[in-house]
């Protein structure tokens, strides 16, 4: 998947050279496939969640059924602004020391300063309101990891085979910080999404694999004997909900009216939607039997309301634009831009993956959104800013000629 060649060192080495910061805006054509999905989700979600949300918003705000309707709208149009001024923006404005380590220096901080400071639901604190607006802070977090991890692949990579010390260090010391401070927050499915993003960007760095597969050992290591050290210090009262989680994903039937009402529930809408669905707007698990309907279990209404087809439909889309995501990575002009479309494309993916499963009692509950699709404004508008930075990767794509023409056009140029 990486991109190569003698354009593609160019650029990187012109990167590395750079002292000044690479603001400058690209008129090119973008990736228009992938932009119709991500609108394709957008418009979808946006439909569903108004379905999902509506019996939670009269219930919460007073009658009031389209509340969550209108704070998802405006943040989607704040979104696509983000969306539009990040595809003209170069990538390479994050291909900078100063900016790369302050946004994630920013960031971290931020998600620490949640972890005491935070507003606290159910024990764990992951919000925090700034200037009367609530949102995450780890959303904004993953951008920051995906911005430095590829930052100091690209940068480092000539080194990875002379030194091994460049394959752990840099990665070790990120990873530590950001699970730190997540776990902090009790945001254990946070912890496992970032793992999973790191895992895949040095994967496809081209890090020699023995370096690669050592890293993964010792970090799988490191976790065993933290998580038994932190049972035998009286950590198992803290996160004792991960064990109830692990049972009610065994056996979502052992306690519907408890532990296991989630997870009940969500199996009974999706059960109850057959093939076509009750029809939009006719779930009955949304009228406040199914919690987070409009939120982590999303996919669930979708499902019950439009049936296996509207729930294939969802899972299609994703897919879609997992393939087209690697493929604006496969044809980026540069390292770097390379493993920016790979994280976000890895984040998105694998956020949309769990929360399938977790919906379909395939993995235990995690707490992961649908992106595009769930409750959640700030989160959307994160995700939109994000999938400018890959329509601006794909703005600069290196254009590769198919191969059947290709080789036409070889064959005809030996021929004259």
């Amino acid at each position: 998947m990486a991109a190569n060649g003698e354009n593609v060192q160019a650029v990187e080495q012109a990167g590395r050279k750079r002292k000044t910061l690479n603001f400058r805006f690209i008129i090119a054509e973008i990736d228009k496939t992938f932009f119709l999905i991500v609108i394709v989700l957008l418009v979808f979600g946006l439909i569903m969640m108004f379905s999902a949300s509506y019996a939670a918003s009269m219930s919460e705000y007073d009658g009031d059924g389209y509340y969550y309707l209108r704070r998802q709208l405006l943040c989607a149009a704040i979104g696509l602004v983000a969306m539009f001024i990040a595809s003209y923006l170069d990538y390479n404005f994050f291909f900078n020391t100063k900016i790369a380590y302050l946004f994630f220096g920013a960031s971290l901080i931020l998600c620490g300063y949640t972890a005491f400071f935070g507003q606290e639901t159910a024990g764990a604190k992951r919000w925090i309101t700034i200037a009367g607006v609530q949102f995450q802070p780890s959303e904004l977090l993953k951008i920051a990891f995906i911005v430095i991890f590829a930052y100091i692949l690209s940068v480092n990579f000539q080194k990875f085979k002379t030194s091994w010390i460049h394959c752990f260090v840099p990665f070790a010391v990120i990873f530590v910080f950001v699970f730190v401070i997540l776990g902090l927050q009790r945001h254990m499915s946070a912890i496992m999404l970032f793992g999973i993003i790191g895992v895949a960007m040095m994967f496809s760095s081209d890090m020699p694999s023995k370096y690669f597969w050592r890293f993964i050992g010792i970090c799988l290591a490191v976790g065993v004997i933290g998580a038994i050290i932190l049972f035998l210090k009286g950590g198992s009262d803290t996160f004792s909900y991960i064990a109830d989680r692990f049972e009610s994903w065994r056996d979502p039937m052992s306690d519907p009216a408890n532990t296991t009402h989630q997870t009940y529930e969500s199996l009974l809408a999706i059960g109850s939607g057959g093939l076509l669905g009750l029809g939009f707007g006719e779930s009955r698990q949304k009228y406040l039997y199914l919690p987070e309907s409009q939120n982590d279990f999303i996919f669930s209404i979708i499902c019950e309301e439009l049936g296996f087809v509207g729930g294939a439909i969802v899972v299609l889309l994703f897919v879609l634009f997992i393939l087209k995501g690697f493929q604006i990575a496969a044809n980026a002009r540069d390292r770097f831009g390379m493993l920016l479309a790979t994280g976000i494309t890895v984040q998105i993916g694998s956020q949309a993956l769990l929360n399938i499963m977790v919906a379909c009692n395939a993995f235990p509950n995690t707490g992961i959104s649908l992106p595009f699709f769930s409750a959640g404004g700030t989160a959307l508008v994160f995700q939109l800013f994000e999938m400018g930075i890959m329509l601006s990767i794909s703005r600069q794509a290196i254009k590769r000629e198919p191969k059947r023409k290709k080789q036409r056009l070889e064959a005809k140029a030996e021929t004259a």
